[in-house]
């Protein structure tokens, strides 16, 4: 099954996230298909903290790829984010 999920990055104590599309046989930190977007927790400042790109994460849904957990949080997140600044 294709799974979208995050791979971990980034140095100890600092982590990076990608959330990429990955079969789910693979390792977490292992080989992937296409990279969608990142995740960075540790964003300050003018650091961008979120950013995933839509279309590719719809097309890979369309073919049937799963969203984990994590990532289906995320992407509510990112919409809610979006509908603000759209209202404001």
């Amino acid at each position: 099954m294709v799974i979208i999920r995050l791979a971990r990055g980034g140095a100890k104590k600092r982590p990076f996230y990608n959330m990429v599309v990955a079969n789910s046989c693979n390792a977490r930190d292992g080989r992937f298909i296409e990279r969608v977007g990142f995740y960075n927790p540790r964003a300050t400042g003018g650091e961008v903290k979120l950013r995933i790109h839509m279309d590719r994460l719809s097309y890979w849904q369309s073919k049937g790829a799963q969203l984990s957990e994590t990532v289906s949080r995320l992407v509510k997140q990112s919409q809610k984010t979006q509908e603000a600044s759209i209202n404001s």
